[in-house]
């Protein structure tokens, strides 16, 4: 389905993207991130709080570490700039976690529960969970964006062709 190299390529691409978006939020006054703009999530800081649940939630799932997540829309940090160390923090595990992939390991299939209605277990391939974790990112990325430039904040290019070339991951490099 997906190649640990297109892991390590997406791997990068999120963490230069929540670089850009972070540095974006952090031009702002915290009333402002924390306003409610009618987001899903409500506020710019609500939304990346959730991005960072999503994570937990998804490191858990593939690892097997606990978490304590216990609500999708949980605040797990109040101030920005706990929230943005807690950021790094994530993508470093995310990264450890790819780099450690191999095509055996993708192929293999993780079983998990959802934290709210239908509670059955899910069986599916740990392939597709990393597939869903890096497509929420920049779906919920998309919306913060948004969220920034009503506010007068250019999150800058977030394509993924534009990612520089020299990126690289502290764990995996390029």
């Amino acid at each position: 389905m997906i190649t640990t190299a297109y892991c390590k390529h997406f791997a990068r691409y999120n963490r230069w993207q929540n670089e850009s978006i972070y540095a974006a939020a952090a031009k702002l006054p915290d009333g402002t991130r924390k306003r409610n703009m009618g987001a899903y999530f409500k506020s710019i800081h609500g939304t990346l709080n959730h991005l960072l649940v999503a994570d937990w939630l998804w490191l858990s799932r593939m690892t097997g570490e606990p978490n304590a997540v216990i609500s999708l829309d949980q605040e797990l940090y109040t101030d920005f700039d706990e929230l943005a160390r807690a950021r790094v923090t994530a993508d470093d595990r995310i990264d450890r976690f790819v780099a450690s992939l191999t095509p055996v390991r993708l192929a293999e299939f993780i079983a998990y529960r959802r934290l709210s209605g239908n509670r059955a277990e899910i069986v599916q391939p740990l392939s597709l969970a990393l597939m869903q974790l890096f497509n929420h990112q920049t779906h919920h990325r998309g919306q913060v964006s948004t969220l920034l430039m009503q506010c007068g904040i250019d999150p800058g290019v977030t394509d993924l062709p534009a990612m520089p070339a020299d990126f690289a991951s502290p764990a995996f490099g390029q």
